[in-house]
């Protein structure tokens, strides 16, 4: 798996996170001004591992 960071239509940092099949498992809910920003939230969901799973 793999984490891509690109400029969207707006000019705004995003990522995805990509099987190596393709598919995207997960992507930013939004974009960020600044590079710096886009990559700490990508450090945040990779920390993420232990978040407890609840029915919605």
């Amino acid at each position: 798996m793999k984490y891509e960071v690109y400029k969207d239509k707006k000019g705004e940092f995003r990522w995805r996170l990509k099987h190596n099949n393709g598919n995207i498992l997960a992507k930013s809910s939004e974009g960020y001004k600044a590079k710096a920003d886009c990559l700490k939230c990508i450090e945040n969901t990779q920390n993420s591992g232990s978040a407890t799973i609840v029915e919605a």
